[in-house]
C-alpha cells in the first residue's frame, strides 16, 4: 500500500480528521478526537500504529513476523506497528485499520457512535 492509499484510507471513514500534534511529518488519524492510526507518511518502510484486540494482536504477530510488531511507542498490550508497504496483503491492512478504527469509534459515547452510524 502506498502513503497516499493509507492515507486516504484512513480519511475514508466517518469522521476521521488527519492531525499533526507531535511533528508536522507525523500524520495522526483521529474520529472523536481519540487516535485509531499513527504514521509518518514519508517514512521507508512505511509503518502505521494501529490500535488492535489484545488477543488479535499477539496472534496476528506470531502469523506476520516483523511485519506485524508491538506498538512503536504504545501500549504493546494493545497497539501494533504495521508495515504497509511490505509483503502484508492490502486487504489484511484495510481490515486492521478498519478495526482499529471500530474499535475506538466503540469507546465514544453513545450519541458520537450514533452519529457516525455504529452503534
Amino acid at each position: 500500500m502506498t502513503p497516499q492509499e493509507l492515507r486516504a484510507l484512513c480519511l475514508s471513514f466517518g469522521a476521521a480528521v488527519e492531525d499533526f500534534p507531535f511533528r508536522p511529518e507525523t500524520s495522526v488519524f483521529k474520529v472523536g478526537g481519540r487516535l485509531f492510526a499513527l504514521t509518518t507518511l514519508d517514512a521507508r518502510p512505511l509503518t502505521v500504529n494501529l490500535k488492535c484486540d489484545p488477543d488479535d494482536a499477539v496472534r496476528l504477530r506470531t502469523e506476520h513476523p516483523g511485519l506485524i510488531t508491538p506498538g512503536y511507542h504504545m501500549n504493546k498490550r494493545h497497539w501494533n506497528t504495521v508495515t504497509a508497504d511490505a509483503d502484508l496483503p492490502d486487504g489484511l491492512l484495510r481490515e486492521l485499520v478498519e478495526d482499529s478504527y471500530d474499535l475506538v469509534v466503540a469507546g465514544l459515547p453513545r450519541a458520537e457512535r450514533l452519529r457516525l452510524d455504529r452503534p
